[in-house]
């Protein structure tokens, strides 16, 4: 039996970027109907509206949750490339040279976000009914256990029994709300400004193949896809990673970041884009990414962290201490956000395990893999670190 309490199964998505066009089309496989809600006027309007993008593995020398989680899910976005999106139109296989550290040279490929989340959605078809101009500043669950989104007069906008808030950064504004299931340090989330520096492709490429250190240089993109606001052909530098930073405009500063990062790349490109900045002819890219303090994804059931504090303070000094899979949690609420740099590797596989908890069905994926990504784990590690020794 599913989470939405019988065979009713129908959800509520908030965001309709990577993470959100994911879950949809997860839950959509799974026989659901789902209300997509996003205050944009179609899909992949914030983040997922980059012009281009890097699908790779993360490397370490020993494995990590993000380094493990990165293979996964570089596996499960190519499936889905494959299978949706005709190359040369959304995305193109390529190799990339790691100049820092991690050297070497791995299998990536170059991938425009908005044509993977398109194909999502278009797969899903009627299952998923899209409301634009949603903007979504309440959810209140009712006493028959319906989660309702409301506007900002109060408004209804949607209800389901299971709803799933994949909104990035404003996933914060939603969920920790003075009378919320949460407050700003259960769900510490940080805004973080990329600016991409980008130029159409005159003549040949100025590398043979992406290359990356302090940013990732695409000397060659090809998309017959492309929005008319970029050329087919381009070439770019980015993104800059600027923490706390929830502006999207673009900034000269910006470009020259970019420009010194592709000095140490490829000297020959980093004159070039400061010529073409200095003549007026740059183009420029600028959104507001998500990342969590531990710079993990959050993806599960949210926590009732001020049941579980309750819980804490009931208990008094005694020492035992709930495990983490046994926190409190608000009935049919889910999140999928904080993917940070990594939306295109991250998104269809976590999108895969959160359905996989919704539809109450097993995926085979190592426990602690699955604890990292909990969104419980900032509440629960507060709770333990307050507790008596």
């Amino acid at each position: 039996m599913s989470s939405s309490g019988g065979t009713h199964r129908h959800a509520l998505v908030i965001g309709a970027g990577l993470a959100g066009a994911a879950v949809c089309a997860q839950l959509a496989r799974r026989g659901w109907q789902i209300t997509l809600l996003d205050a944009g006027t179609g899909p992949a309007q914030g983040a997922s509206g980059l012009p281009v993008g890097m699908l790779s593995p993360h490397v370490t020398r020993a494995p990590t949750p993000l380094s493990r989680l990165s293979v996964l899910g570089m596996q499960a976005t190519l499936v889905e490339l494959q299978s949706l999106v005709p190359q040369g139109q959304g995305w193109q296989a390529c190799e990339v040279d790691n100049l820092g550290h991690d050297r070497g040279r791995w299998p990536a490929a170059l991938v425009r976000p908005s044509a993977l989340v398109h194909a999502w959605l278009r797969e899903a078809g009627s299952q998923v009914l899209p409301r634009w101009r949603a903007s979504v500043q309440r959810l209140e669950r009712r006493e028959s256990g319906v989660w309702r989104a409301l506007d900002s007069a109060g408004q209804l906008l949607a209800e389901a029994p299971v709803a799933v808030v994949a909104a990035a950064h404003g996933s914060l504004d939603l969920l920790a709300q003075p009378d919320g299931p949460m407050e700003p340090r259960d769900l510490p989330l940080r805004p973080v400004k990329g600016q991409m520096s980008l130029a159409v492709l005159r003549g040949a490429p100025l590398a043979e193949r992406p290359q990356r250190d302090n940013g990732v240089f695409v000397p060659r993109y090809e998309d017959s896809g492309l929005p008319p606001a970029w050329p087919a052909r381009l070439w770019a530098m980015g993104s800059t990673y600027t923490r706390g930073d929830s502006s999207s405009h673009l900034t000269p500063e910006a470009h020259e970041a970019n420009a010194s990062s592709l000095q140490a790349i490829c000297p020959p490109a980093a004159r070039h884009l400061r010529g073409l900045q200095a003549s007026g002819e740059l183009l420029g890219w600028a959104q507001v990414r998500c990342a969590s303090l531990d710079r993990l994804p959050l993806v599960g059931a949210v926590p009732d962290a001020r049941v579980l504090r309750l819980n804490k303070a009931q208990a008094g000094s005694k020492r035992e201490r709930q495990p983490l899979g046994e926190t409190p949690r608000q009935p049919g609420l889910y999140l999928l956000t904080a993917l940070g740099s990594r939306g295109i590797t991250l998104a269809s596989w976590c999108a895969h395990l959160l359905a996989a908890q919704i539809d109450g069905t097993a995926v085979p994926v190592e426990a602690d893999l699955v604890a990292a990504l909990d969104p419980a784990r900032f509440a629960w590690r507060e709770t333990r670190r307050q507790s008596p020794t």
